[in-house]
């Protein structure tokens, strides 16, 4: 019986030496670590192209995004969903969140800005060419919720402004977020939207007729932090570091944004 152990054990020990160690890449991948971030939906083609520049930089990094309208991202965080950092399109939900003290404080910081256009279906260009026209010349209107939407707030205060929320509050068709704005006048199912500069880079026939006045509306600004009950902080934390970084700014330039953060390399 000693004889059989002994016999085994070494061919075990020669199994070992032939096969060798395991590869390097096999247990990286099972040591990767994942963030989740939470982040309001018109960033959604920026963060697509900031995620392949990061895996280049972090290939044992997963990202997982979840992208939604910044109101309902800061309930879902509120409710204790598995965030690591949130991205909203509005001070008011990370306001709301910080007081909670759902969010670290000391890593919040305003990212980025944006500009809030008016844009028109196809076959309504060359008719609509002013916020004005709204009142007699747009049949229907869409905004985000107000209460959910930063785009929609900020469009509520364009039009209130202007002395036009009266004339077309009637008309309007209110959505969950800014792309559906945008696929309600790009489908011609309202005559024209108010939507980010840069969800209006990704239309197809609906074209920009106007832009809001930067005196109509409260200032458009993307804040970041790291969620208070992240699992992960350490590198959640270099992740948020990249995203003010320049490579990142210019990929967020690239689509339509305004870099807030002091550029770093």
């Amino acid at each position: 019986m000693r004889k059989t152990v002994l016999f085994l054990a070494s061919l075990l020990t020669a199994a070992v030496f032939l096969v060798g160690p395991v590869p390097y890449g096999t247990a990286s991948a099972a040591q990767k670590s994942v963030i989740q971030v939470s982040a309001a939906i018109s960033l959604k083609d920026a963060l697509a192209d900031l995620e392949k520049v990061y895996a280049r930089k972090a290939p044992n990094v997963t990202i997982q995004f979840n992208l939604a309208s910044s109101g309902m991202l800061q309930k879902q965080i509120e409710e204790g969903a598995p965030v690591d950092l949130f991205i909203s399109a509005g001070k008011k939900q990370m306001d709301e969140l910080a007081a909670k003290k759902l969010i670290a404080a000391d890593t919040r910081s305003d990212l980025l800005g944006n500009e809030l256009v008016l844009i028109v279906a196809h076959e309504k260009k060359g008719v609509v060419r002013t916020f004005a026209d709204l009142a007699d010349k747009a049949q229907s209107v869409s905004i985000g919720q107000p209460e959910t939407v930063p785009a929609g707030k900020y469009g509520r205060e364009t039009l209130t402004y202007l002395k036009l929320w009266d004339k077309v509050n009637t008309k309007i068709m209110f959505a969950k977020d800014v792309r559906q704005v945008l696929a309600y006048v790009e489908s011609g199912n309202v005559d024209a939207g108010l939507v980010y500069r840069s969800d209006a880079r990704h239309m197809k026939s609906a074209a920009i007729a106007s832009v809001a006045p930067k005196a109509s509306h409260s200032p458009i600004v993307y804040p970041m932090a790291v969620v208070t009950g992240s699992k992960n902080k350490a590198e959640t934390a270099r992740f948020l570091e990249f995203l003010k970084s320049a490579a990142a700014a210019k990929v967020f330039a690239a689509h339509g944004f305004i870099p807030l953060a002091a550029p770093r390399k």
